[in-house]
């Protein structure tokens, strides 16, 4: 018996392969872009955990400055005599030419057992390893990006050192990072011996720090990979609704097949489970198809995510993709638990239909006041937690609960709103024809309801995400202008050369202006601190969020610091307010300033309290002013005149294309989501018009019989579909505009550090609302073709069934 009500069941899709194949895509479709998601974010933990694992951190204790600077080699070898089992370990990022990479110094003869990569244990070429030139390893990405660049030891790549990292002798290292004679920290070995002399004999000036459980960077990221997830389950949320429209329609046509089963004993329990089970095959069909297409999704996006992360943040992301269980088998999870989300109404229905109950379809057009009043009573108590979650909520947690409530609400409140509209508009309607219209708009709600949702939800995606995008261009291009006044920058190849070179610039340009930084502890987390020349270009266009009147010239006479925004915000200081500096200065507070796209926190000073404090500081980089008209020949001369490399500068254009370039990739995988959500909600409209225009024909049959030709209810109803699209459109506006305060407001300050002014682009909002008024008209335009072509013996058959 159960065999036989199965394959009844399962015949009804033989015989509707549209709809099996909207369920399935629709299915699919939510559980691909959730499933890429997933799969770019597994990526990027498995990045991260990799390079938390780069010589046993996320195993191994380590000694450290209690100030965060580094140590003299001479405190490695008096805890290598009084008996402690350390490993010296330099560190730091190695940039030129545009290119970055994370340099890691080690110890081959002292590193603790376990500690050394695979490739550098393995490879034998201790001899090469250690003498110089050297021999670095890396990644293989990373050593193709490296590929002829000048300054670095031969590159070997090996599998298993995380990309973006390059693995090399203590002492090249040194060398490579001016740090000679000097290492980052001290590795402890995890057995240590013994009657050691305590360590606060020793070097009472160190600190023991636990293992790095975790990479750094993956805590600043944080705030990116939930902002993807919320995109990925906005995504699925949307596709829902094509799931919920496909199963509601195919229970509702086997309504006359439920009563036949029922009647010929199949218990009701048997029934629900049988439907349940084949709700779970489908599931399982779609999320396999779901997940290749995610993987397909992730495997496109995924450069550019890499871009995001390495631009926002300064993370390497492989570039490669994995097939790793944590995301495929998330992704069937989430494809069996969203059907079954999608089908427990139905089921639910069934479970309390009576035993003969009548066989008709039931009319999804009857419009619902009840279940309109309960869905805008929801969307008052879903507003509420918005307020709540924007007043008393922190972080990026608090901001996203604040998003989503707000994003709820609004669709909740969509079909209420709709229904007032258009009872306002049947209201105002003096003819019959446009009553009537007016008034069948009104009933098709219900059954349209979860469609205009989506498109509600993927419209405000789109407004918002794109005035925060637009606005943070706009902010960042003049920001770019501002940061960037010198028209040429140049960096020697050592400190001889850039003494040499200074004196040879000097007279040929209008001002040399240092950038010279070095990195240490800022209340509490590593910054740079850099100094700047007593000069109007920074004057005349830093730009500044707070400043006292005399900010430069306190600069100048070492009696203050300015700081940027991140560290500002993120410490709540005030204008007077002490900064301490690495080694135990202390500057009072004078201004902050803007600093879009940095993800560390910054200090400036003036460039001889940076002198006086750091001696031994990196003076190489230097920024030129000088005629624009005179950058070409100046270029010229530097080349063949002084002999610097080509590589060694940069003009300012060049460096405002590079910045913008990883602006655009940075906001091309929000974009490609925009356009994948968009997608999904048109689909969706696509389904739920299919399915009304299966079960409307008792209502347009008596008005054909009036006088109206099938093509005009055809026309009908492609107006109809747009009018609804147009509605939405228009109410979508503003709430993408608060969504894009919220989001440049509230969210981008929780998860980057800062703030950006907002601006609104109605020409974008014209441009969306065409593409709504298409996705309507799209989405009707095949119900409404076969309308168009109904046999007219179909519609007179009506009023025989419909007794």
């Amino acid at each position: 018996m159960r065999r036989t009500a199965l394959s009844a069941l399962l015949s009804h899709w033989r015989r509707h392969p549209l709809q099996l194949a909207s369920l399935l895509m629709g299915l699919a479709l939510a559980t691909a872009l959730w499933s890429g998601v997933q799969a770019i974010n597994a990526e990027a933990r498995a990045s991260y955990d990799r390079a938390a694992q780069v010589l046993g951190q996320d195993q191994l204790e380590s000694l450290a400055a209690a100030d965060g600077q580094r140590l003299p080699q001479e405190v490695f070898v008096a805890l290598r005599r009084a008996g402690w089992l350390v490993s010296p370990l330099v560190e730091g990022r190695w940039s030129h030419a545009g290119r970055s990479v994370q340099v890691y110094g080690i110890d081959p003869f002292t590193a603790p057992a376990g500690a050394l990569p695979p490739p550098v244990s393995e490879s034998g070429e201790i001899t090469d390893f250690i003498t110089s030139p050297g021999l670095a390893f890396g990644a293989p990405e990373t050593v193709a990006e490296l590929d002829g660049a000048e300054g670095l030891p031969r590159l070997a790549a090996a599998e298993g050192i995380a990309p973006g990292m390059l693995i090399m002798d203590i002492g090249i290292a040194q060398a490579l990072m001016r740090a000679e004679g000097q290492v980052s920290r001290l590795l402890l070995a995890p057995d240590q011996p013994l009657g050691r002399t305590p360590l606060e004999q020793v070097a009472p000036g160190l600190e023991r720090r636990a293992p790095q459980e975790t990479a750094d960077v993956a805590e600043l990221t944080g705030s990116f990979h939930l902002n993807l997830t919320a995109f990925g389950f906005l995504s699925f949320a949307v596709g829902l609704f094509i799931v919920h429209s496909a199963i509601g329609l195919a229970f509702e046509q086997r309504r006359p097949m439920f009563r036949t089963l029922r009647a010929l004993g199949l218990p009701l329990r048997t029934l629900v489970g049988l439907l349940a089970v084949e709700v779970m095959l489908l599931a399982l069909v779609a999320g396999l198809i779901g997940i290749g297409l995610g993987y397909v999704i992730a495997a496109a996006l995924l450069p550019d995510v890499a871009a995001t992360l390495r631009g926002l943040y300064g993370a390497t992301l492989s570039g490669s993709l994995s097939l790793r269980p944590e995301w495929w088998l998330g992704g069937l999870a989430i494809a069996l638990v969203g059907a079954g989300v999608a089908a427990a109404q139905s089921l639910w229905r069934l479970w309390r239909l009576p035993l003969l109950a009548p066989a008709q379809p039931r009319a999804w057009a009857m419009a619902s006041a009840r279940g309109f009043a309960g869905l805008a009573a929801l969307a008052a108590g879903l507003a509420v937690v918005a307020v709540i979650a924007g007043v008393y909520g922190r972080g990026i947690v608090g901001g996203f609960v604040l998003l989503g409530a707000l994003l709820l609400s609004a669709a909740l409140a969509l079909p209420g709103a709709l229904a007032l509209a258009l009872a306002g508009a049947e209201r105002l309607a003096r003819r019959a024809l446009p009553q009537w219209f007016w008034a069948d708009t009104r009933q098709q709600l219900p059954g349209l309801s979860l469609a205009l949702m989506a498109l509600m939800l993927a419209l405000s995606a789109n407004i918002g995400v794109g005035t925060m995008v637009a606005s943070f261009r706009i902010t960042f291009t003049k920001w770019l202008d501002q940061r960037l006044p010198s028209e040429l920058y140049v960096t020697a190849r050592t400190e001889e050369e850039a003494t040499r070179l200074r004196a040879w610039l000097e007279p040929q340009v209008d001002a040399l202006l240092p950038i010279w930084r070095v990195e240490g502890p800022v209340l509490g987390q590593t910054a740079e601190i850099y100094g700047v020349a007593d000069h109007r270009t920074y004057s005349d266009n830093w730009p500044m969020l707070l400043a006292d009147p005399d900010v430069w010239a306190r600069l100048a006479r070492a009696e203050g610091a300015i700081v940027n925004e991140q560290l500002w915000r993120r410490e709540g200081l005030s204008l007077g307010d002490p900064v301490p500096l690495p080694g135990g200065a202390v500057r009072p507070l004078v201004g902050v300033y803007s600093d879009y796209g940095n993800p560390r926190g910054q200090v400036i000073i003036g460039v001889a309290d940076l002198v006086a404090q750091f001696p031994d500081l990196d003076r190489r980089r230097h920024a030129i002013r000088t005629d624009p008209a005179a950058v070409a020949d100046l270029r010229t001369a530097l080349v063949q005149d002084f002999g610097l490399p080509a590589d060694n500068m940069i003009d300012q254009q060049a460096v405002k294309d590079i910045s913008l370039k990883v602006f655009e990739r940075t906001f091309a995988v929000t974009a490609a989501l925009n356009v994948l959500t968009m997608g999904v909600a048109g689909f969706a409209m696509f389904t739920s018009l299919l399915t009304l225009s299966s079960m409307r024909l008792p209502q347009l049959a008596p008005v054909w019989a009036l006088g109206l030709t099938r093509a005009a209810l055809a026309r009908l109803e492609l107006i109809r579909a747009m009018l609804l699209a147009a509605l939405t459109m228009m109410l979508a506006v503003p709430v993408g505009l608060i969504l894009a305060w919220v989001l440049l407001a509230v969210v981008n300050v929780a998860a980057f550090g800062w703030r950006l002014p907002m601006h609104v682009f109605p020409a974008d909002w014209l441009w969306l609302a065409v593409l709504a008024l298409a996705a309507g008209g799209l989405a009707a335009a095949w119900p409404a073709w076969r309308l168009a072509r109904i046999e007219p013996a179909t519609l007179v058959k009506v009023f025989a069934d419909e007794r």
